[in-house]
């Protein structure tokens, strides 16, 4: 197990909005930078795991197939268990791991 990466919650934390935006000085450009950093990742691992899945796929699966495959339940059990999108975005986002910008704020 890797010790040096610090463990993602999978359950909802309580968190200080001073914490949020003192990289930005604005809380919702720092909600914006976290929330198209969520998406990112939830469309990764949504193609991942649709990606896994489709090797189940088959066009003439009859009842025992769908009821036996224990495979394909353990890949859904394991995404089930991932922490969600939003958590991991606003990990990255405290310990600098996002890479952001804002051209407006460039511009002046």
């Amino acid at each position: 197990m890797n010790t040096n990466k610090p463990a993602v919650p999978n359950t909802t934390v309580t968190r200080n909005v001073n914490d949020l935006d003192q990289k930005t000085e604005n809380i919702y450009e720092s909600l914006v930078i976290i929330s198209k950093r969520a998406n990112q990742i939830s469309n990764n691992i949504k193609e991942e795991l649709h990606g896994k899945l489709a090797e189940f796929a088959s066009s003439n699966d009859n009842l025992e197939e769908i009821f036996e495959n224990r495979e394909q339940i353990e890949i859904s059990k394991h995404y089930e268990r991932m922490p969600k999108p939003s958590l991991i975005a606003i990990d990255e986002f405290l310990n600098d791991k996002i890479y952001h910008r804002n051209p407006a704020k460039e511009q002046q």
